[in-house]
């Protein structure tokens, strides 16, 4: 096991993230949760929040970049399963 650190934290609910955005897949069967990936996203901008102030450069840039890039990802997650529900007469 890594040892606990921020950055750990961060990378790991990153990851979530991005496996319930069907970006990292575990399996062919692998569902994508919109909802889950929303909340584990929210769940990182309250932790940015509440640790204003209290981290590093490093810790900071990792978190602010993290976020940047999940939130992008799941606009564009949205907008493709908004396209795959199109149904056309």
């Amino acid at each position: 096991m890594p040892p606990a650190s921020f950055e750990f934290l961060v990378a790991s609910l990153r990851m979530q993230a991005e496996m319930a955005m069907g970006l990292i897949k575990m399996s062919d069967d692998q569902p994508v949760d919109l909802d889950a990936s929303r909340h584990l996203i929210d769940l990182l901008a309250m932790l940015e929040e509440k640790t204003k102030g209290n981290l590093t450069l490093e810790e900071h840039r990792f978190l602010e970049n993290s976020l940047t890039e999940l939130r992008f990802r799941y606009v564009a997650a949205v907008g493709e399963e908004s396209k795959s529900n199109i149904v056309l007469p």
